[in-house]
């Protein structure tokens, strides 16, 4: 962890592009942040994706035993109804200890995760092995037909859907009062699969008030009603579960992502429309966009 914080520390200041996207990003997320604020939690987010590199490595190569020593289970009850349901689909999100967690997982069920193929053919050939490994199967987020397979022979699905999404069926959904392009696909599976969904997370426990060193598991209650009737509401309800899962582990998650890409219309590059510094937002057409004056340099 010492070594991914020196790492992250290091990255900050070099990747120029990706640290004025993750401010973008937590500017919209947090608008009340000022300057200071925004900058420092900016900073922990690198330390906290450099640190993700070295747990990268601790979940392909390490002990069961190792892990197992890290892991805090919260929500057992409904890890349990994970466990004894014949068809569920794991709500995932994009959390810096990712990889880890998927380990973590599958350390208590036999896990198929869905995952974005690398454009590395050697880089994707090593991580498809690794996950497959360690989690039992790993489905490129393009073969849907072997995920709805996975489901409905009883295998537990890690499914996330918090990225930019631009292919046929995309629907526009607020995240963080911005209306983003999003995949509706936990729905659609639901519906097609009848499984329950049961949202999860495995977060890095380093560094926060908490007596517990490692990480934390949590299994939140299986949503009730779900799918329901409108599949805007229904993509509503998820983002909204994914914001306070967020809120709760700021620095953590994934803002170096450009989740706003695109945003409202086709070929329009929402971060390439914010200036260096984020006063003149008012052709965004949202009240929910920081006007204070903050720099994303």
């Amino acid at each position: 962890m010492k070594l991914g914080e020196m790492l992250g520390r290091l990255l900050y200041p070099l990747l120029a592009a990706r640290r004025k996207v993750s401010c973008i990003n937590l500017s919209i997320a947090f608008p009340d942040l000022d300057d200071k604020q925004l900058a420092e939690l900016n900073k922990k987010h690198f330390i906290s994706m450099g640190q993700a590199l070295f747990e990268a490595a601790l979940g392909w190569w390490g002990s069961e035993k190792q892990i197992k020593r890290l892991t805090h289970i919260e929500g057992h009850e409904y890890l349990q109804q994970a466990k004894n349901s014949p068809r569920v689909l794991l709500l995932g999100s994009h959390f810096a200890p990712l990889e880890i967690g998927g380990r973590i997982i599958a350390q208590h069920m036999p896990l198929h995760a869905v995952y974005r193929p690398h454009q590395n053919e050697l880089i994707e050939y090593l991580v498809a092995k690794q996950r497959t490994k360690n989690c039992g199967k790993a489905i490129p987020k393009t073969n849907i037909r072997e995920l709805i397979k996975s489901i409905k022979s009883g295998f537990p699905s890690w499914y996330a859907t918090d990225q930019n999404y631009r292919l046929k069926g995309s629907i526009l959904v607020p995240f963080f009062g911005i209306e983003a392009p999003t995949n509706p696909g936990t729905s659609r599976l639901a519906k097609m699969t009848k499984a329950l969904v049961i949202p999860c997370i495995a977060v890095r426990l380093l560094d926060r008030e908490d007596s517990r060193e490692g990480y934390l598991l949590r299994f939140y209650p299986p949503l009730d009603d779900f799918p329901g009737d409108d599949i805007l509401q229904d993509s509503r309800r998820l983002n909204q579960i994914i914001e306070t899962q967020i809120r709760e582990f700021p620095e953590q998650y994934l803002w170096t992502h450009k989740r706003y890409k695109y945003y409202k219309e086709e070929n329009r590059d929402f971060y390439a429309e914010f200036p260096d510094n984020l006063d003149n937002t008012d052709n965004l057409g949202s009240d929910n966009l920081n006007k204070s004056g903050k720099s994303c340099k």
